[in-house]
């Protein structure tokens, strides 16, 4: 309910129980008071299907008793445990609770196990194989739903297997983009550009950048138009680590190959985010899960 912007669904929700178990307190109350007169066979009088009788038979005791027992368990059940709207109950119990006392009961069962890493540096963990059947869960269960199982990405999410970083592939950087999350952002820079048709000239010259297939004269027309590309991209299109901006001379295209997938990028600009782990993941869970992914381009050599 905390989710809600005001009281409205809250007051709405818990109207609407405590109405329903007074509509059914008041609908046995009803019941029991009904007297059905009978004939001396002990029907009602009402025939369907000229001989199908319906007799008066009220329901067993022990039957009702379970209907009056369903509502005071309701009622029971609403002091103590959250069921009217934002009404937490007397034993304050709640899913979050659970489940942080769930993560709490594994995180020290498993402190030992990390704790035996805890000395190592990251390049020596990845050499580790069960630190790396442990990383590899890690992986699978907080970054296989964007980069894959195989770490290998797709359109609009980085191949971890390979050399090309954004933000630098040391372990250490490794682990911070996933300690903090990144955010990479390129805005619209066609208004910078010029036309359109200046545009494609840009998209061919960088497309040249890594010797693909591209338009040599516009790619010549559009090197001018790259200074304002320069900035963040560096001279040549090298990239730049610092601000997480691609390097433009590889054959690695994160966000689509062609001219007109770069046309569209610098039309509309991009935006990209990655969730931050800290919060989800301990630091030494952090440790090993970047341990994992730095071995994925960095795999052992040798005995």
């Amino acid at each position: 309910m905390s989710d809600f912007v005001n009281n409205f669904w809250s007051n709405y929700i818990a109207a609407g129980t405590v109405l329903s178990i007074l509509g059914c307190m008041l609908l046995l109350w009803l019941t029991a008071r009904k007297r059905v007169p009978s004939d001396a066979d002990n029907t009602t009088g009402h025939v369907w299907d000229e001989d199908l009788r319906e007799a008066n038979n009220p329901l067993p005791m022990w039957w009702i008793g379970l209907f009056v027992l369903t509502i005071f368990f309701a009622v029971g059940y609403l002091v103590v445990f959250p069921g009217l709207g934002s009404f937490s109950g007397q034993a304050n119990w709640s899913t979050r609770s659970e489940y942080d006392e769930d993560v709490a009961k594994a995180t020290a069962a498993l402190a030992p196990v990390y704790a035996s890493y805890a000395g190592m540096t990251m390049e020596d963990i990845a050499r580790e194989p069960k630190a790396m059947a442990i990383g590899e869960r890690l992986f699978m269960n907080n970054c296989s739903q964007c980069h894959g199982s195989d770490a290998r990405g797709s359109k609009g999410f980085p191949n971890l297997t390979d050399k090309d970083w954004l933000h630098g592939g040391t372990p250490e950087k490794i682990a911070e983009s996933i300690t903090k999350g990144r955010i990479g952002t390129m805005p619209p820079m066609a208004a910078a550009v010029g036309t359109q048709d200046d545009v494609k000239n840009l998209a061919n010259y960088v497309l040249s950048l890594s010797g693909a297939p591209h338009d040599s004269v516009r790619a010549g027309l559009g090197k001018s138009k790259f200074t304002v590309c320069a900035a963040c991209h560096g001279i040549g299109g090298v990239g730049n680590q610092a601000v997480g901006a691609p390097n433009l001379s590889d054959k690695i295209w994160l966000h689509g190959y062609g001219e007109a997938a770069i046309v569209q990028i610098v039309n509309a600009g991009r935006h990209s985010a990655m969730p931050a782990q800290e919060g989800r993941l301990t630091e030494a869970q952090i440790k090993l899960l970047a341990s994992y992914v730095w071995g994925l381009s960095n795999p052992a050599t040798g005995p």
